[in-house]
């Protein structure tokens, strides 16, 4: 059911998060007392965890391989704009360093 690729990943996330939900909504509407209801919430969540833990540890691993992915590419991202920013930057004193010394010669030659 779970792919590799981010749309497959994206789905199991979403049927993951949706049977959670449905586990817990349905817990929680049941007519019963407070504590027992979070007993058998814990409970529910402890079984599903142990019945599907390989898949979650692959979910897991997975999040965060894309969540390094992204990272990288953010960090890249930035770098380029930084280093453009700083080109500009400099680009920018060199033609009023450029203006400076030429208009600094027209003047000395004027006499």
């Amino acid at each position: 059911m779970c792919e590799k690729n981010n749309n497959g990943f994206t789905f199991c996330l979403g049927v993951i998060a949706g049977v959670v939900g449905g586990i817990v909504a349905g817990v929680l509407y049941a007519p019963k007392p407070g504590e027992e209801s979070r007993k058998e919430i814990k409970e529910a969540a402890c079984e599903f965890y142990e019945k599907h833990a390989p898949q979650i540890e692959e979910a897991k691993k997975q999040a965060m391989e894309s969540l390094d992915l992204v990272k990288y590419k953010l960090e890249r991202q930035f770098r380029k704009i930084n280093n453009s920013v700083k080109s500009q930057k400099m680009l920018k004193a060199k033609e009023l360093e450029d203006s400076e010394i030429c208009g600094n010669n027209d003047s000395e030659f004027d006499y």
